[in-house]
């Protein structure tokens, strides 16, 4: 028997022991593909990939700004999920929140790791600028600790929006910055969602693991599969309801509790995200699905300028929405004909998204 037999074989071995068998594990890795826009046939290809992951690349997890809510996130549902094996299978050399050392036993391995290289560097959190002592991480502050670990790296990752585009912590005080405005001598994934879903980070790495390649991105460096091709509001189970032009608007209405949440807040038509497809929680449900609004935070304008959470941007007269004013000639038609008007007329969504953009372009240019 070959090598790439032997690990084929022990990896199903420890597959089936955790209840899962080889059909579901091809048929997962399967739908992995697919994601990308692969043949099916490359599921098979995936799950070699992760048998062999053993001998692939380390990784290194580091965690500035956040709340370790996209660790706690990818962690919840690999037991026993196919996501815990391909994980572990990808040598996580360093992650906090998930190791067993500490003190100089887990920095010896850090330093280790980092001088031999040839990882991928994972990033949850963002970097405070405005003063060094808002976060520090291994004894240094974090930014430090970023350039010092990315250096090595062949790409960096960043989990969340935090890490990806400031997140929430860009809207308070510390100068809160992403990853990419730091890096630029590395290859930079943005992984947005506050949390993310796991299934984006774990579709990331079997990509790469295969095909030693990043995966094809969106403008904004997201794996497309996930972020560039729709908006949230494309797939939502509650479109029907937009379209007849029927929004809820008392949360205590037993009625209404099915119809449309624009008028609630919900972000969907202005965020790119297939979180309607591809459920959290290994599949049980999503924000929308659990009756939530969607709150756009795979978007680089999350969280300050799509906030207030349950304040629609769409809806005519509307309140502020970041610094923007939203007026009723400017970006919907009459409230009664909301749905059909912009379904009819997709421009407005562009016209929100262009509103956004020169928004945070006059901040830049008065220094804020």
């Amino acid at each position: 028997m070959s090598g790439i037999d032997n690990q084929n074989e022990k990896l199903f071995n420890i597959l089936e022991f955790k209840g899962i068998s080889r059909r579901n594990f091809i048929k997962y890795c399967a739908a992995a593909a697919a994601a990308f826009g692969l043949e099916y046939y490359f599921g098979g290809l995936f799950a070699e990939a992760a048998a062999s992951a053993i001998h692939k690349k380390p990784i290194i997890w580091i965690q500035g700004q956040g709340c370790t809510g996209c660790t706690c996130s990818l962690l919840s549902t690999m037991n026993p999920g196919p996501g815990e094996v391909l994980l572990d299978h990808v040598s996580m050399r360093f992650n906090t929140t998930i190791m067993n050392s500490a003190g100089d036993l887990s920095a010896d391995v850090l330093k280790e790791t980092v001088n031999k290289g040839g990882y991928l560097l994972v990033v949850e959190g963002s970097i405070p600028t405005a003063d060094p002592r808002y976060c520090f991480v291994e004894g240094m502050p974090f930014d430090e600790l970023l350039h010092k670990t990315a250096g090595n790296a062949v790409a960096v990752i960043a989990a969340g929006t935090c890490s990806a585009f400031g997140g929430i912590p860009r809207a308070g005080f510390t100068g809160a910055k992403s990853v990419e405005e730091l890096v630029d001598y590395k290859p930079v994934v943005n992984i947005p969602g506050c949390p993310p879903n796991p299934n984006w980070m774990v579709g990331t790495l079997l990509y790469y693991l295969h095909f030693n390649e990043l995966p094809p991105l969106d403008d904004l460096n997201r794996p497309q599969a996930y972020f560039g091709n729709h908006f949230v509001h494309d797939t939502c189970p509650r479109v029907a309801f937009f379209e007849r032009g029927q929004f809820l608007t008392d949360w205590n209405d037993p009625a209404t509790v099915d119809w449309c949440l624009l008028k609630m807040g919900c972000k969907g038509p202005v965020t790119h995200a297939d979180c309607n497809r591809i459920w959290f929680n290994d599949g049980v449900n999503s924000c929308i699905r659990s009756g939530a609004p969607c709150a756009g935070c795979v978007e680089p304008q999350f969280y300050k300028d799509l906030s207030p959470l349950y304040v629609s941007p769409l809806i005519p007269g509307g309140p502020q929405v970041g610094s923007i004013t939203l007026q009723p000639n400017g970006i919907a038609p009459a409230s009664a004909a909301l749905g059909a008007g912009i379904v009819a007329a997709p421009f407005v969504v562009y016209k929100l998204a262009e509103l956004l953009k020169k928004n945070k372009e006059g901040e830049s240019e008065h220094g804020e």
